[in-house]
């Protein structure tokens, strides 16, 4: 089958013809309906080096990955080939504490997982290919229906990531707050439809892109801003008494981003950092607004995902996508690389 690899750090990948797998005892083989190409893969490719991660290349791409049941290993039960799914990316253990509880994301036992602190697309094989093997069948997720896997692909982390940090923060959105989204790309965009679906919020999303703050008003932000010279100004502006945002979600993460969001928070708020941008932000007593709560948040759970999904077909969450197929699926990267995906690329082999 074909597969598009990564063979090394700081390289292109590769479209390549590898051994279509087969599942051991356990293991499930789906069939790839859809596989979503992520910013994070550009790091991948182009900043990260042996080290940086628990896990080197070789290995396929793709780790938001949607299809049908191909092939069950011996004892799985609950799943019928032919069964539209998808997949919870991160693999953990299964057995310690976060693990049992569907927070694979946050393993405590690295040893014992597949690969530690990766999944598929991060480590081992992802679903830029025609099959991808899922080593435990608790990560294979029945779709709901009116969800069919082109939606469901990017759920699984361009939703799921978002999703797990507003949900996070729910006892601060009331009725009369304000949720500051900066960055309205592929995951910020869905962000806003989270933060509208979930939330009696008002939204101000904040981007560079003309054409990202379509995208947010598209999505349901109450109001768009670029980040000129007076941004803090206006957000605090059109916060009740000027009082400034309850919860700020950066899904840039850039040391401008992060100046902007800490200056427009309310105190006792929250400024949860998404976005992996490589910025840095000061942090001491007078720095930030008292009682501020400032946090790094890394994908979600298996049981959010389920959450994620019914949103999704009940039409509450959907992403912008533009499909490519395989042999279009390094182009697709390239236009990501220059900002010029609205929403989310999903690759359809």
């Amino acid at each position: 089958m074909r597969a598009l690899r990564l063979r090394d750090w700081k390289t292109e990948p590769e479209l390549v013809e590898v051994d279509e797998p087969t599942p051991g005892p356990g293991q499930v083989v789906v069939r790839i309906g859809a596989a979503g190409a992520c910013h994070s893969d550009l790091h991948l490719m182009h900043d990260f080096e042996a080290g940086a991660v628990p896990w080197n290349p070789p290995f396929t791409l793709g780790h938001e990955n949607a299809g049908w049941v191909h092939a069950l290993g011996a004892g799985v039960t609950g799943l019928e080939v032919g069964q539209p799914v998808a997949v919870y990316g991160p693999w953990g253990c299964g057995t310690c504490a976060r693990c049992r509880v569907g927070v694979d994301t946050y393993c405590e036992n690295p040893a014992g997982a597949p690969v530690p602190g990766g999944g598929g697309g991060l480590g081992m094989d992802g679903g830029m290919a025609e099959y991808l093997l899922v080593p435990a069948a608790r990560h294979v997720l029945p779709l709901p229906e009116g969800l069919d896997p082109v939606q469901a692909a990017p759920l699984t982390d361009a939703g799921l990531t978002p999703y797990h940090a507003v949900r996070r923060s729910w006892a601060k959105l009331p009725p009369g707050s304000t949720a500051l989204v900066i960055g309205v790309g592929g995951l910020g965009h869905v962000g806003v439809q989270i933060l509208k679906a979930t939330t009696a919020a008002r939204v101000i999303a904040v981007d560079t892109r003309e054409e990202a703050l379509a995208l947010g008003r598209e999505c349901g932000a109450d109001l768009t801003l670029t980040p000129g010279g007076d941004a803090v100004d206006r957000i605090r502006a059109a916060t009740p008494h000027g009082r400034g945002a309850d919860v700020v979600l950066d899904f840039v993460g850039a040391d401008a981003t992060l100046k902007l969001g800490v200056a427009s928070a309310r105190t006792v708020g929250d400024l949860t950092i998404v976005g992996i941008g490589g910025g840095t932000l000061p942090v001491s007593f007078f720095s930030v607004p008292y009682e501020v709560s400032i946090q790094t948040t890394y994908w979600g759970s298996r049981p959010e995902l389920v959450e994620v999904l019914d949103l999704g077909a009940r039409g509450l969450v959907r992403p912008k996508i533009t499909t490519f197929g395989l042999d279009e699926a390094v182009h697709a990267y390239h236009l990501l690389q220059e900002g010029k995906v609205a929403g989310r690329a999903v690759i359809v082999p």
